[in-house]
Parts: C-alpha cells; sequence; structure tokens
C-alpha cells in the first residue's frame, strides 16, 4: 500500500471546490496523501486560498490533466478521445502503483468505462458492478448491487455480484457471514421475471454463500440482509428512490416541527436525536459507491457530491485497500469457477471472459 489516493479533481458539479476541501480534509483527518488530477489554472488558485504552499503540502500533490470529460459528453467516443483527462490519467496513475485507489464524482459511465479500459478486470470477473450502501433500520447498512453499471444482466452476473458484494462486506464492513438476498417481488422462488427465476437456484447452490432466499422492496430498508443484488437498472431505480424518499422525509419532519412554539420547543429537546437520524440518512456519510470486479480500487461518487463526500470516498479507498478486499473478491470468483469445474457444470457461473 502506498498511502496514496487519487482524486479526479474536475468531477463533481462543484468541482474543484468541493474536490479540494474533501481532499484537505481526508489528508487531515485519515493521514493518506491525495493526489489531485485535473486542469492547474483551476486547481491551484483553491489550493492557495486554502493555504497550500506546493507540491506534497498538507498531504496534497497535483497532476496535470488538460482535458475534462463532462457530465453530457459521449461517453464512448470520449473516453477513447481524450486522453489527456483527468479520468484516464488518473486511473493510469493507480495502474503504475503510484496510489492505492481513484475516485471520481464525474461522469458515472465515463468513470466505468475508463476504469475497465485502463485498469481491467480482474480475472474471472465479467462484468464489475457497482455498490452503494442504504441506511436501514438496524445499525449496519445494507450493500445494494448493481446500482447502474449493468442495466441488462444475466443470472450469472448476479451470481458473481453475490459474491463480490459477500467479499466486500466481510472485508469492509466487518459482516462475518453476510446474508445475501435476491430481489424480485416475492418470497416464493416462482416469484419474480426470468431472470431472478434462474439466478435462484443457482445462488442456492453455491454453499460458499449465505444465500436467503428472495427479498421484496419493503426489506431493503429493514436490515434482515446485508447484501442485496439485482440488475443494474433495477438497484439505480431503489437507489434513487430512497435517496428522493429520505429528502422527502426530512423535508417533512422539519416543516412539522416548526409550525407552531409547542412544536419547536419540542424539536428543541429531540435535537440530538434528529441530528443523529439525518446523519445516518445522508449519502454524504456514505461518500461514494465502490466499483467492484476491476483490478484495482475504484470509487464513484455522485455529482452533486460536497466536500464530505469526497473526503469520505476517499476514505472508502483508504478501508477497502487496507482490507485487501480486491484480493478476496477475486479469490472468491476464482473458488467458485473452481468448484463448477470440478462439478461438470454446463451452466453459469462459469469462468467468465472480460468483454
Amino acid at each position: 500500500m502506498t498511502g496514496k489516493v487519487v482524486l479526479d479533481a474536475m468531477g463533481s458539479d462543484n468541482a474543484p471546490h468541493a474536490e479540494i476541501d474533501g481532499a484537505l480534509a481526508a489528508a487531515r483527518d485519515l493521514g493518506v496523501v491525495v493526489i489531485l488530477v485535473g486542469q492547474p489554472e483551476k486547481i491551484q488558485p483553491e489550493l492557495r486560498r486554502c493555504g497550500w504552499r506546493g507540491d506534497g503540502d498538507r498531504g496534497i500533490e497535483l497532476v496535470e490533466a488538460s482535458e475534462v470529460i463532462g457530465m453530457d459528453d459521449p461517453v464512448a467516443t470520449s473516453v477513447r478521445r481524450k486522453k489527456k483527462s483527468s479520468l484516464r490519467i488518473g486511473t493510469k496513475l493507480v495502474t503504475e502503483g503510484r496510489a492505492d485507489g481513484f475516485v471520481s464524482a464525474g461522469n458515472t459511465g465515463a468513470a466505468m468505462a475508463t476504469a475497465k479500459m485502463v485498469i481491467g478486470m480482474l480475472p474471472g470477473v465479467d462484468r464489475p458492478a457497482l455498490a452503494a450502501l442504504i441506511p436501514t433500520k438496524s445499525a449496519k447498512p445494507t450493500l445494494l448491487l448493481d446500482v447502474g453499471a449493468n442495466s441488462e444482466c444475466k443470472a450469472h452476473h448476479l451470481v458473481q455480484f453475490a459474491i463480490m458484494g459477500e467479499a466486500y462486506s466481510r472485508a469492509v464492513l466487518g459482516t462475518l457471514k453476510p446474508a445475501i438476498g435476491l430481489m424480485s417481488i416475492g418470497e416464493e422462488e416462482a416469484k419474480g421475471n426470468d431472470l431472478t427465476k434462474e439466478a435462484f437456484p443457482l445462488l442456492r447452490e453455491l454453499s460458499s454463500l449465505n444465500f436467503v432466499g428472495n427479498v421484496e422492496g419493503r426489506d431493503v430498508f429493514s436490515g434482515l440482509v446485508d447484501v442485496i443484488v439485482t440488475d443494474g437498472f433495477t438497484g439505480n431505480v431503489m437507489l434513487k428512490l430512497s435517496e428522493g424518499l429520505t429528502e422527502a422525509m426530512l423535508s417533512m419532519i422539519k416543516r412539522e416541527l416548526t409550525v407552531s412554539a409547542v412544536t419547536k420547543a419540542g424539536a428543541m429537546l429531540a435535537r440530538p436525536a434528529f441530528r443523529n437520524i439525518k446523519k445516518r440518512l445522508d449519502y454524504s456519510e456514505y461518500g461514494g459507491a465502490p466499483l467492484l470486479g476491476v483490478r484495482q480500487i475504484v470509487v464513484i461518487g455522485h455529482g452533486r457530491s460536497n466536500s464530505r463526500a469526497i473526503r469520505n470516498a476517499i476514505r472508502n479507498v483508504k478501508e477497502f485497500s487496507e482490507n485487501r478486499a480486491s484480493e478476496r473478491i477475486e479469490r472468491g470468483i476464482a473458488e467458485t469457477n473452481a468448484l463448477h469445474r470440478m462439478a461438470g457444470s454446463q451452466e453459469p457461473p462459469k469462468r467468465v471472459r472480460v468483454h
């Protein structure tokens, strides 16, 4: 481990202000060195505003990237043509061993495509998956994947997502025996669409997984399972729905607590509890979504990420690296492929090829 994290300084809607403040906070709080990648003419004035005196000062280094892939840029052409983009240069630094991982709050599709092209996939992994932590009513959040990397999936992709999610939950979240659920429209095995019906028996056959069966939408926030697997289209809808619902609930609570002097007085007494609830529901507390299945650590944040979200995304990389989650994922995939070769399986999950 290098103790360094590469940060795309040009990614978020508030770039580079949010990235710089987040990087400084991460360097101060986490003891990491952050390599900012982007356009110096935009980054350096912001750094000097914070008292930065040059490369290495306050745990911040700067690497120039003259091009930026914007939120509205076409993914396929931009990733290949903009070779001096912050995404291309940032991921290349990681492949060269100069940092432990890469963080971007920019164009999600471009970040994923760049990671696959520059960093590459772990052996045996077909497709990467974005994994997001969903707050629950229990003390620990639930890991949901995929939340947007693959809008269409096959059954063996969901099996691989389960293996990767299980490894991440063990390594980073400290879950001893993660309970794995398959998102569907009913608890019974026969419920669901063709994808879930095909994935169910494949997951059940894996003795290495603690597969508990189908889970429904209402179970996502219950904390009954540790990992939920689904296709990227469904997962992304669920993620955005949970974010919108959280914002609406907090807004309604705030409005109701300020309608009269009595409710305001009650709100003052309950302020510590409400503060804790808001913190647990705040997306910025979770940093970003790790892209599981690529050879190096990549964390992708919200486009609207603030400095706290950036700081916590860098923390995600640090925890991922320290707990060697990539190695656990690779080992889990390899063991599963070996078991199916021994069993003479003709169906996925099989040894897969990188697309």
